[in-house]
């Protein structure tokens, strides 16, 4: 049985109604909020002292973002599991929370009930994604990560440096080979990713998913 006052939570967003109102709705759940934090390095602060049940993070914080956040305490090895709460809906946001392998990400529109629904998921070991947002968007998303996973550690390399847009030449330039080298490559990439045989659209979802490249 879950007690909920066991459960302690860091919480971070860097508006103070926000923060104000989902500190208010835990303690009036009989939660235990140890640490409020108003930017992204005082979250990463208070999670490395308290070591909480849960951190629940905004994603746009000044000085470090929620996912700059969890990804530094990770290395830190801390148990502490992460949920985001954000606005944003868009594939990348959910790229960069599958490659974190963030435990929940809800959107700021869902009820404190949904919240809790995820919270009671979280400590059970599972993974929750908010509701509003579309099954088959989360499970592209998922395919693509399983793609890039596929990568060897050259084409991970030169595909963070399409993300970049950078020429073929200025690729092979930047690594010190040849650019019939970079496009063999880039042949490779696009098959394993599956996308049409064009430059374009590999440079395209290369833009479109650079957050995410960024971190493989």
């Amino acid at each position: 049985m879950i007690v909920k006052n066991d459960i302690t939570f860091v919480i971070a967003d860097d508006h103070p109604m926000i923060l104000k109102g989902l500190n208010d709705e835990l303690i009036s759940n009989n939660y235990n909020v140890v640490g409020k934090a108003i930017n992204g390095l005082q979250a990463l602060e208070h999670i490395l002292t308290y070591k909480p049940t849960i951190a629940l993070l905004d994603i746009d914080m000044p000085l470090l973002t929620g996912f700059e956040v969890i990804k530094m305490a990770k290395e830190k090895e801390v148990d502490t599991k992460f949920i985001v709460l954000s606005f944003h809906k868009e594939s990348d946001y959910i790229s960069q929370a599958k490659s974190l392998q963030i435990n929940g990400y809800l959107l700021k529109e869902d009820s404190f009930s949904e919240i809790e629904k995820c919270i009671n998921d979280v400590i059970q070991g599972k993974t929750y994604f908010s509701k509003s947002f579309e099954p088959s968007s989360l499970q592209t998303v998922s395919d693509d990560l399983k793609k890039i996973k596929l990568l060897t550690a050259s084409e991970k390399t030169i595909l963070k440096l399409i993300a970049q847009q950078l020429s073929t030449a200025e690729i092979a330039d930047n690594l010190c080979v040849s650019p019939r080298t970079v496009e063999k490559h880039r042949s490779n990439i696009l098959s394993k990713l599956e996308l049409n045989g064009t430059h374009h659209s590999l440079s395209n979802w290369a833009i479109i998913h650079k957050k995410t490249i960024r971190e493989i």
